[in-house]
């Protein structure tokens, strides 16, 4: 079976190192907020160009603690997409903000034209949080240009793109914060949940180091209602000592499968998403949109040549009957992101797939009868 993950695999090769990092902690007797996970931290920033990180318990933590910190409250408008994992939109309500979903374009980005429209006519809407999918880049530049045109508070939500990168700049560098993910799939896992926030904003990142900690400024002075939300020192070093020093290898190996990709499937009916323009993506996924709603016997196909797949994501965000009782605002149709979501198909794509298992994709994409 070719799995679109292969933890094994990845545990046959990381497996002395985690156990040493795992002893050394053990050894440490220091198990929460410990010198592994300072050094992480500064690890992250360092690759991630921006001065400041912390780490966190998951992903949407990231995302709420990075609103809240920014000054997102109840009632508050928050730009958003509705292609996404439901996490992204959960950290809004999780506030009692209300999200605004806007469409994206036919990469699965928010559409930044539809954004711009909207933002020149409602100045109430503060804050924003673009969604790098499947490790393609918003277009920086123009994120940028927003938020200074506008005055808005971003939170990029970049769990699926670290290190890639539009114009040169990686992603998470054109908002006031970005937000991460560790959880285990991810391009840059540890062995559970956890997750980041980078800022250039010391002021932000302080606050932020005082939410995740119960709001406590100093021990057992608590200035804010605050979280516990904090990147364990087990994670810390696994994550520091094995995983971030094959980071740079395992992008550049999803890379050459995506590019493999790109180049060989070539089936009518499999249309491949590729990377938005000026962007280079860390392929996190790869999708690809099957059309005449042929989705669930492409998948059906897959299975039956042992080739694992994936959605993402196959239901709106707007849509999920958890929505039904939350107040939330739709700005136009979903035309392009509804085509996605009913349409797309996550192919293999991780570090220790072979040459051999990538051409059996491709081969196997391209016989298929339709």
């Amino acid at each position: 079976m070719i799995l679109a993950n292969s933890f094994r695999r990845q545990w046959e090769d990381t497996r002395s190192g985690v156990l040493d990092a795992v002893a050394c902690v053990g050894e440490s007797a220091w198990y929460i907020m410990g010198g592994e996970l300072k050094q992480f931290e500064n690890s992250l920033a360092s690759l991630w160009t921006l001065p400041y990180c912390a780490g966190v318990a998951s992903g949407m933590d990231a995302l709420e603690l990075s609103l809240k910190a920014l000054g997102c409250g109840p009632g508050d408008p928050v730009l958003t997409t509705p292609l996404s994992a439901f996490a992204t939109a959960l950290a809004i309500l999780k506030l009692g903000a209300i999200p605004v979903f806007v469409d994206t374009d036919p990469f699965g980005l928010i559409d930044l034209d539809l954004c711009e429209a909207l933002l020149a006519k409602r100045p109430d809407i503060r804050f924003f949080v673009p969604v790098h999918l499947y490790g393609n880049a918003v277009n920086l530049v123009r994120l940028r240009a927003l938020r200074e045109r506008f005055g808005l508070a971003i939170v990029e939500d970049c769990a699926q793109s670290i290190l890639g990168s539009s114009d040169g700049a990686f992603t998470g560098t054109a908002g006031q914060m970005a937000a991460t993910s560790f959880y285990p799939t991810k391009n840059l896992g540890a062995m559970g949940d956890a997750g980041a926030i980078l800022t250039s904003d010391e002021s932000l990142f302080q606050h932020v180091l005082a939410l995740r900690d119960y709001g406590q400024t100093a021990k057992y002075r608590h200035d804010y209602i605050g979280y516990n939300s904090r990147l364990d020192e087990l994670h810390a070093a696994i994550l520091r000592r094995v995983y971030l020093p094959r980071l740079a290898p395992w992008t550049a190996r999803r890379r050459a499968i995506a590019n493999r990709y790109l180049a060989s499937i070539s089936h009518p009916l499999v249309r491949i998403i590729a990377s938005a323009p000026r962007s280079d993506s860390g392929y996190h996924l790869f999708p690809v949109l099957i059309a005449d709603g042929r989705k669930p016997q492409f998948i059906e196909y897959l299975h039956h040549a042992d080739i694992g797949s994936g959605e993402h994501y196959p239901f709106l965000i707007p849509d999920q009957k958890a929505m039904s009782g939350v107040p939330f605002e739709v700005w136009g149709e979903f035309s392009q992101a509804r085509r996605i979501a009913e349409s797309e198909v996550s192919l293999p794509i991780h570090p220790y797939m072979t040459d051999g298992e990538v051409e059996c994709v491709i081969e196997t994409c391209n016989r298929w009868p339709g």
